[in-house]
């Protein structure tokens, strides 16, 4: 459903039925839907500028989320937050570089008595912002239970990570005495039966998920060559899923064609949003 959902943002900013901007998820949806179901109600999410497929495995609502893109009733902000600052419940993103990672600490500050955990996803580009480094820093000293999710795909808007980022995520980590994990791997009860028994740790842990960006930085600005995105292309977890599962894939598929169809359809009827 991520996956349509963001196919077809992209479709209607070039119908022009979107104004400003927005990031999509494209390859990377496998990310949240394998963590989302180790989280309990209470523990506090926190994304980024690419997060609608943080949103919708958290939530499961594209019609708010589309209204709230589109700027119509009904959204999840009521049309203030548009496709990168959202808040639901306890779900929270922004569109600022390592904005999200030390209000992630601050909550998971407070969680630590609760024995809930806070979530925040950020991406190898972020690792260029110093409050990142602030953040890990008083996430190992206070010994507070925030996970972050790396989706690493290898590139920062346009550059690659050749060009940004000096040494690894896993050096990172342990320059800070954090626990670390890393997942090549697309395959969801896998990545999940690894995480379980460390997830709810009370300690701060590292995920890091050597991903792959297919679309655009932000709607037509992908300056990757053909052979690249090929190659890409080839890792692409739905192609795998696909092909591993053609029948029951095609069932899902379709069923996730119309609930985004549906949305559309729902939101474009509603007055902008007042």
């Amino acid at each position: 459903m991520i996956r349509r959902f963001e196919e077809a943002l992209l479709r209607l900013f070039g119908e022009g039925m979107i104004d400003g901007t927005t990031h999509t998820c494209l390859g990377q949806e496998y990310v949240p839907v394998a963590l989302t179901p180790l989280l309990a109600e209470g523990d506090y999410v926190f994304s980024n500028h690419r997060g609608h497929g943080h949103y919708l495995a958290r939530h499961q609502d594209p019609v708010a989320l589309l209204a709230e893109i589109m700027g119509r009733a009904g959204g999840v902000c009521e049309g203030v937050g548009g496709s990168q600052h959202l808040h639901q419940e306890t779900f929270f993103s922004t569109g600022v570089q390592g904005e999200s990672l030390p209000l992630a600490v601050g909550a998971a500050l407070h969680l630590k008595r609760s024995g809930g955990v806070a979530l925040a996803y950020i991406g190898d580009g972020t690792f260029g912002a110093g409050a990142v480094y602030e953040a890990l820093n008083m996430a190992s000293l206070w010994d507070v239970p925030v996970i972050v999710a790396v989706e690493n795909n290898r590139i920062a808007q346009t550059t690659p990570i050749g060009k940004h980022m000096a040494g690894s995520v896993r050096a990172r980590a342990a320059a800070f005495d954090i626990a670390y994990r890393h997942f090549e791997t697309q395959d969801l009860p896998v990545i999940r039966n690894e995480l379980a028994p460390v997830f709810r740790s009370g300690s701060p842990l590292i995920i890091e998920f050597d991903t792959v960006r297919l679309g655009p930085h932000s709607k037509g600005d992908d300056t990757r060559d053909e052979a690249e995105l090929h190659a890409l292309r080839q890792r692409d977890w739905c192609a795998a899923y696909e092909t591993a599962f053609p029948e029951l894939f095609a069932e899902i598929d379709a069923r996730a064609r119309r609930t985004v169809q549906n949305a559309i359809a729902e939101v474009v009827s509603r007055e902008p949003a007042s």
